[in-house]
């Protein structure tokens, strides 16, 4: 999990890969629960939605888009 300060001093165009690998990493870590009922760190998908939801943040004060 990043910390805010970390992702501020990154580029706009730094932010949009993370937030690129962020939400494709939920994804599988989603399809993997779904299909083997089980994960071996849950506490992974909630701190990366976290980190996601502070990208946005940081990308919507800067005004700008994905």
């Amino acid at each position: 999990m990043k910390k805010m300060k970390e992702l501020l001093d990154q580029t706009s165009d730094e932010l949009r890969a993370l937030f690129q690998d962020l939400s494709k990493e939920i994804f599988e870590h989603k399809n993997e629960i779904s299909t083997t009922r089980k994960i071996d760190k849950p506490h992974l998908v909630s701190s990366k939605k976290r980190t996601r939801a502070r990208i946005l943040t940081i990308l919507n004060q800067r005004k700008e888009k994905l």
